[in-house]
């Protein structure tokens, strides 16, 4: 099994190295500077992996890299902007795919453009094989089996510590931040932008008093409605984030700022995401996942995603988690780095 990660020397890029090197698998890192990339396998261990060059602006290149590989892992944001030409570049190589995005518009992009040609290569590509879209999609199947046809499904996300966000998810911001503004899509037998949030206040896990929440771009919104029968899906998060958007963000403030939290910051982090889920008849339950460190948990998730594409074919096509792995096999994998999810009733609203 060899496996290339796009977008090696980045900081999300590192991580998943790191993560490949642990579990034995062979690697080949690819990017666009020769420079970073040595010295991004020196730091993960793996000084004697293959390296090859190739920005995403040369198609037969990007070609050439990947060819051989069994799957790849795009680590290389803003994917709004370069993300489809490692998608494009994987199905010519025959190449399996997944990639580390949250960036929703981008996403759904990949679904629009790739399904088709996907399938007639024979490549699996599933995007936003990350920290939240994966648990959240596959808990999410696991909600409808309980319940059956899905009235509503809301996604929240909170985030507590962790030293701020990398470089790279900064710049994938600035580039998507209108649409994260206008709190991104909203499914509703379709896909529509600018919809406000039906829910201003969700009451979290051990919290006395409801948090009062606003839109935001979720994954899974691109994603559940593919494989879940439901009528509405919204994404939201903590308001108090909106005063944080408002803060100006340039280019050259990104480029003073450090490439991402180090360690000790990623360890103290926190995240719950909560997916409350109503069927038509009124009956509700509702999906918890909490764990530590989104970017290395992120790392895991995608390194495993790509595994399973390689060891246990999925369909060919462009695919949800839940269409590409064991929802509940792939969440019990996850326990030993410290995620843990849980599925239960809650009372008829």
């Amino acid at each position: 099994m060899k496996i290339a990660v796009y977008g090696a020397s980045g900081y999300q890029g590192r991580l998943v190295l790191t993560e490949l090197a642990r579990r034995g698998i062979e690697t080949v890192l690819a990017g666009r500077d020769p420079v970073r990339l040595k010295e991004a396998a020196a730091v993960a261990g793996l000084p004697g992996a293959e390296r090859r060059v190739a920005g995403t602006g040369d198609h037969e290149a990007l070609v050439g890299a990947l060819r051989g590989c069994d799957g790849v892992i795009n680590c290389a944001g803003p994917f709004t902007s370069s993300g489809a030409a490692v998608v494009r570049a994987a199905i010519a190589a025959g190449c399996h795919y997944v990639d580390t995005s949250g960036e929703q518009l981008y996403i759904k992009e990949v679904f629009d453009t790739f399904a088709t040609r996907a399938r007639d290569a024979g490549v699996t590509v599933v995007p936003a094989a990350n920290d939240g879209c994966v648990p959240v999609d596959l808990m999410a199947h696991v909600l409808a089996d309980r319940l059956g046809p899905v009235e509503e499904i809301v996604s929240t996300h909170v985030i507590v510590g962790g030293g701020g966000m990398s470089r790279g998810s900064l710049r994938s911001l600035l580039e998507t931040i209108d649409a994260v503004k206008a709190g991104g899509l909203t499914y509703d037998g379709g896909w529509r932008p600018g919809v406000p949030a039906r829910h201003a206040a969700i009451l979290l896990p051990g919290q006395q008093e409801p948090t009062p929440v606003m839109a935001f771009p979720v994954p899974e919104v691109v994603t559940i409605p593919r494989h879940v029968r439901v009528r509405r899906v919204e994404g939201v998060t903590e308001a108090a984030l909106g005063d944080r958007l408002n803060m100006p963000l340039t280019p050259q403030l990104i480029d003073s700022l450090p490439e991402g939290p180090d360690e000790d910051s990623r360890r103290g982090q926190r995240f719950t995401y909560v997916l409350d889920a109503t069927a038509a008849g009124g009956r509700r339950a509702r999906g918890v996942v909490q764990g530590p460190d989104t970017y290395g948990t992120t790392a895991v998730i995608a390194v495993e995603g790509a595994r399973r594409l390689i060891a246990d074919p999925a369909a060919p096509g462009v695919l949800a988690p839940a269409q590409a792995y064991d929802p509940a096999g792939f969440l019990d994998f996850l326990a030993p780095h410290g995620i843990r999810w849980s599925v239960e009733d809650a009372p008829a609203a």
